[in-house]
């Protein structure tokens, strides 16, 4: 008998598993969570859904014209306004967008090419060349510039920058421009210190602390012991940085690339005020005055409200669902990129 008792203490117990009866109410926190985590979709589809009712009227209205020809006129409100293909409008009526789709892209190409190499080399100075006590100070200025109003970018641009190139620098450089098929882009009129590639720097002086900051972070994540030890195998600094570095958080400069690149997109006062506001015309050097989309809605709104047929809003509207999908073109080959750098094999060996 005691022989069993001592079988029966020696055996494991089971561990007993808890049931609940009940199931769990949802707390508050998972509520919050929840509702937080399909907020930004929510307003995006909001967002969507409004502006394309908003504009299928002008879609009807324009037609696939809206983006092939640059004429935006609005019409003579002084006659009888006039219905076609079921849309009331203002007798002789005629958008299009393709001026300013063309001055979207360009002054955003020409910010994210004079942005991004100097944030790199900004980002990589700071991170690498700097000690602690410079370094924080110069991520202290980078963060405040980028906080800074666009409105004071382009009063900058206004008062400044505009009329000190167009009088000290795009003289020289239009004379003295190689007259070939790329560079004769630079060549002609230089304007009074208004035009796209004035909108162009300005802009590149906006989207600098976004890529800079965002590039220092990733910077500060590059395992030193990889750097040194691609030293320790004869690299130079330069060959460090460009074969060690940058294909290690290439996927993330990518992301901080289209984050500048959706600002440019997208910004409106600077560019409203230092490009020209010119309608229905393209660029004829890198000089000319333009228009951008997001500029163009901001600009005409007010007189697009005395039409009492609603078209000339309707047509904002149609302007602002293009430059959702110009935006979201640059996001999705962005992600396309990100997945063909994503796999990073870095180099053994000195020249490799």
């Amino acid at each position: 008998m005691a022989s069993d008792l001592a079988r029966k203490t020696e055996e494991p117990q089971a561990p007993r598993i808890f049931r609940p009866t009940t199931k769990s109410p949802l707390g508050p926190v998972k509520i919050a969570s929840a509702v937080s985590s399909v907020a930004p979709l929510l307003a995006l589809l909001a967002i969507l859904g409004i502006l394309v009712h908003q504009a299928l009227p002008a879609v009807k209205y324009n037609g696939i014209g809206f983006f092939v020809h640059n004429v935006w006129h609005p019409g003579n409100f002084y006659l009888q306004p006039v219905t076609t293909n079921g849309v009331l409008h203002p007798a002789q009526a005629d958008y299009g967008a393709w001026a300013i789709i063309v001055g979207t892209v360009l002054s955003s190409l020409i910010a994210l090419v004079i942005a991004l190499p100097a944030s790199l080399g900004a980002a990589l100075v700071v991170s690498k060349l700097l000690g602690p006590r410079v370094r924080n100070a110069l991520g202290v200025f980078l963060e405040l510039l980028a906080g800074i109003p666009s409105v004071v970018f382009g009063l900058w641009g206004t008062l400044t920058i505009g009329p000190l190139l167009s009088r000290d620098i795009y003289p020289i450089v239009a004379k003295h421009m190689p007259d070939v098929i790329i560079l004769r882009w630079f060549r002609g009129s230089t304007g009074a210190g208004e035009g796209l590639l004035t909108s162009g720097i300005i802009l590149a002086a906006m989207i600098i602390p976004i890529i800079a900051s965002t590039s220092r972070d990733l910077f500060a994540q590059v395992p030193k012991l990889t750097e040194e030890g691609a030293e320790a195998l004869g690299m130079t600094r330069m060959e460090v940085t460009t074969k060690v570095t940058l294909p290690w958080v290439s996927a993330g400069i990518i992301g901080a690339t289209v984050l500048g690149l959706a600002r440019a997109l997208g910004e409106t006062m600077a560019v409203a005020m230092v490009s020209g506001s010119v309608l229905g015309t393209l660029p004829t050097n890198i000089y000319s005055t333009f228009n951008t989309i997001a500029a163009t809605i901001v600009t005409t709104l007010d007189s697009a409200l005395i039409d009492g047929t609603g078209l000339a809003v309707r047509t904002l509207a149609e302007a602002a669902l293009v430059l959702m999908l110009v935006t979201l073109l640059a996001n999705v080959g962005a992600r396309l990129l990100v997945r063909k750098v994503s796999t990073t094999a870095l180099p053994v060996g000195r020249g490799v």
